[in-house]
């Protein structure tokens, strides 16, 4: 049985929740965009500041040690957390979006020929077909979208048609952003290995909902964003199979990255350390590692049960609301929901909500892909974390049926 969060508990955990915005309690459901962070994930940084500031693997001096051993074990966290084989198979990035460049440039070039195909989905974010079209334009290799169903589905029988002898490589995300749908990318990686392709899995919004095990799920690459699983900004992790980074050429040049130089030429360090140039970001990780640890002390499980309990209960309340739409109805979902109301922009409706505290994302959400099959220029997302709360949804609620009277005048 899943235990049941104390959500009152975790809220005091959260410092910003205690803020109001405009005068009315924050009630924070952009967290698809970023989540808040815990006090531990703050103290864990403050301390690294104030107790071990220092660069990392060059220093022969207690602090630089120090932060040596903080960062690689941070590293070590990463690795447990997604269920990786080995530390080294861990890369730590800016995020996301860096992980998903670091791929195309290098493994994407290596790989890639004319006539080669890379697959992604429909509902992909920009992050994950942007870094495609600019190295397909490079090596003359194509851009094949799998399209999505009207409830936000992946077309599993388009998908497995537009899979050939061609594709090179599979893009997709494992949580939909913009929808919420929740990819099958066990079953997923299994059709695109038959084909000889390359699985790479775009993480970010999976991470903070759904146990991730990079084995059990079969892919070859997986990436995602420290900030979205309540951690700091500017810090996130590709995960690759040891062979493959062993293989994927480095990306960006610098000191840490390098076992020599000189100027007829030079020679790489060990992966991962090799994709690593420059002075990494040290706190970062060292807060990327505590947000990991919060989580696992929170219960994963429970997290994801209240989540769910507050999608259903939202997607109902947001039911009741004549002229709103949800788009994305996916029967398996993250806690993401987003929806238009007739004759009112997006952004009109967020800034109204905006009004009574409530924090909302209006637009494309990256993913104009996915607007245009829907025929809307943008839509409200609400998107749900640990913290927060059925009340929260109703103040939403409330604020929305104001927003009707306003807009009905």
């Amino acid at each position: 049985m899943t235990a049941t969060l104390d959500v009152g508990r975790i809220r005091e955990q959260f410092p910003i929740l205690a803020r109001r915005v405009h005068g009315r309690p924050l009630a924070y459901l952009d967290n698809a965009a970023t989540t808040q962070k815990p006090r531990a994930v703050i103290e864990a940084v403050r301390r690294f500041y104030e107790e071990r500031n220092a660069n990392v693997h060059r220093g022969a001096y207690t602090l630089s040690a120090e932060a040596t051993d903080a960062y690689e074990g941070a590293r070590a966290r990463v690795a447990r957390f997604v269920g990786a084989a080995d530390a080294r198979e861990i890369v730590f990035t800016r995020g996301t979006t860096e992980a998903i460049n670091l791929v195309a440039w290098t493994l994407g070039l290596t790989r890639l020929r004319e006539g080669d195909e890379i697959l992604v989905t429909g509902m992909e974010h920009h992050s994950n077909i942007v870094p495609w079209q600019l190295v397909a334009a490079r090596t003359g290799a194509r851009l094949a979208v799998a399209p999505i169903t009207d409830a936000g589905d992946l077309d599993r029988e388009a998908f497995r048609k537009q899979l050939s002898s061609r594709t090179r490589i599979v893009a997709l995300a494992h949580v939909s952003n913009a929808l919420g749908t929740i990819n099958p990318v066990r079953e997923l990686a299994a059709e695109a290995h038959e084909k000889g392709a390359l699985v790479l899995v775009d993480g970010a919004q999976a991470v903070p909902h759904l146990p991730v095990d990079v084995r059990d799920l079969g892919c070859d690459l997986y990436a995602f964003s420290g900030h979205k699983v309540y951690g700091p900004t500017g810090i996130g992790a590709l995960w690759a199979r040891r062979e493959l980074l062993e293989e994927m050429p480095p990306w960006q040049g610098g000191g840490d990255m390098i076992l020599e130089v000189r100027f007829e030429g030079s020679t790489w360090n060990e992966v991962p350390w090799k994709f690593e140039a420059g002075t990494p970001n040290v706190a970062g990780a060292v807060g990327l590692a505590a947000a990991l640890d919060w989580v696992a002390e929170t219960g994963l499980p429970a997290i994801a049960a209240h989540e769910a309990d507050l999608l259903a209960y939202a997607t109902a309340r947001l039911g009741e609301i004549e002229g709103l739409r949800i788009v994305g109805t996916a029967p398996r979902k993250a806690a993401v929901v987003s929806f238009v109301l007739d004759e009112v922009h997006p952004h009109d409706v967020a800034t109204f909500l905006d009004a009574d505290g409530i924090a909302v994302r209006a637009g494309h959400h990256c993913a104009q892909p996915v607007m245009d099959r829907y025929g809307v220029p943008a839509t409200v997302r609400a998107s749900f974390a640990a913290y927060n709360t059925r009340e929260e949804v109703d103040a939403l609620v409330a604020s929305l049926r104001k927003v009707r009277e306003v807009f009905a005048r």
